[in-house]
């Protein structure tokens, strides 16, 4: 994921809904999304939730109830969340975000069909970390 593809539609406003829980984005060709901030932990580009290589994806769980407490932009191309669970290392391209409010439908059902797959729910409690390894957070 690398800042925004050349003629991307660009945000043209960026809406913080905290009752509603959704980041709300009108970009410059007209469509706008409300992305809940769920879906955006849950899909976070970060290594820690992504791995380090295709197959290394950390499912995340209990993120129902996840608020945003910062949001601050990422030169003109992204912007970086800080979500109430303290996880604080994605950033989200323009085009990520356009791709991802999108592709709601089809991202929520990816997420319940691994919750299936794994056996839990979207308020099971996310595993300990120990052991992780991972230096990049």
């Amino acid at each position: 994921m690398a800042g925004i593809k050349p003629g991307s539609p660009t945000p043209q406003s960026i809406t913080v809904h905290e009752q509603s829980r959704v980041l709300e984005v009108a970009f410059s060709d007209g469509a706008a999304f409300r992305i809940p901030f769920e879906l955006m932990r849950v899909y976070s580009p970060s290594a820690e939730v992504q791995g380090h290589g295709p197959g290394q994806e950390v499912l995340q769980t209990g993120k129902r109830n996840v608020t945003l407490v910062n949001l601050e932009p990422v030169g003109n191309y992204a912007v970086k969340p800080t979500f109430s669970d303290g996880h604080d290392s994605g950033i989200f391209s323009w085009t990520l975000l356009y791709e991802m409010g999108q592709n709601q439908a089809g991202l929520w059902a990816e997420y319940e069909f691994r919750l299936k797959a794994e056996g839990v729910d979207r308020d099971t409690p996310m595993p300990d970390k120990k052991g992780h390894g991972c230096s990049v957070h």
